[in-house]
């Protein structure tokens, strides 16, 4: 039997579901503009991560990912990605006009400065575009592949499974493309794929109690059972 909801929370699911894609889009496009600087962080003595500041905000694309898998099911995640795809492109274009023109003699920035903050921004949206599909399309049909097998159960399970790969298939394709450009050296390639890779296990296994407590509420709010997902919503029924 399909969960039917109220008109009220027809409209509370469709704005909660904006909400996550806004902050899905937001924590991409940011990361592809500020991953030219790099950090170090000393993990209680036990590994000194060296990573790009860009991989920051992106576990929370894949956080957002899982939780809109859970509560609206495969078809509005995907919905969410492929709206990335476009939101990143388009910043690209905006990055490239602006570089384009010329700076005032006045400009606190000038033409020398934005290149080359900006300036490899194409490169690291190309990268980030291969290695996001891939990753994010991997990270959707593992969880609903263990979403299918555990029958709606055991939610920190196909995060996690889902989420590991799938970051290993990004942090992996974003290096070799970078290497391959140039914009990193070959040799910093498999220090920065571990440091990468297990930088976003760490975070994926920290945020599985985030993804019980987002779940947890919007199950509560829309009545769900565990394992079911809000109905596709028709325009025609918010009319």
């Amino acid at each position: 039997m399909v969960k039917q909801l109220t008109f009220g929370q027809q409209l509370l699911a469709q704005r909660v579901y904006l909400i996550l894609a806004a902050l899905f889009i937001c924590s991409l496009v940011v990361s592809n503009l500020i991953f030219q600087k790099f950090f170090y962080w000393d993990f209680f003595g036990l590994y000194n991560f060296e990573i790009s500041v860009g991989i920051l905000p992106y576990p929370i694309t894949f956080l957002i990912t899982d939780i809109i898998s859970e509560v609206y099911g495969k078809k509005k995640a995907n919905q969410v990605v492929t709206a990335g795809i476009f939101a990143s492109l388009f910043s690209l274009l905006i990055v490239i006009v602006a570089d384009a023109v010329p700076a005032t003699a006045w400009s606190p920035i000038d033409d020398g400065i934005f290149s080359n903050v900006f300036g490899a921004t194409s490169i690291a949206v190309t990268a980030s575009m291969v290695a996001y599909l891939l990753a994010q399309f991997i990270d959707i049909q593992i969880f609903h592949f263990w979403k299918r097998i555990t029958k709606g159960k055991h939610l920190w399970l196909r995060n996690n499974f889902s989420t590991f790969l799938s970051q290993f298939v990004d942090t992996a394709a974003v290096l070799l493309l970078l290497c391959s450009f140039g914009k990193i050296e070959w040799e910093l390639f498999s220090g920065l794929l571990l440091a990468g890779f297990l930088f976003k296990v760490l975070v994926a296994v920290l945020d599985t109690p985030f993804l019980y407590l987002f779940v947890g509420i919007l199950r509560k709010k829309f009545g769900l059972r565990m394992g079911e997902e809000i109905p596709e919503i028709s325009n025609n029924s918010l009319n």
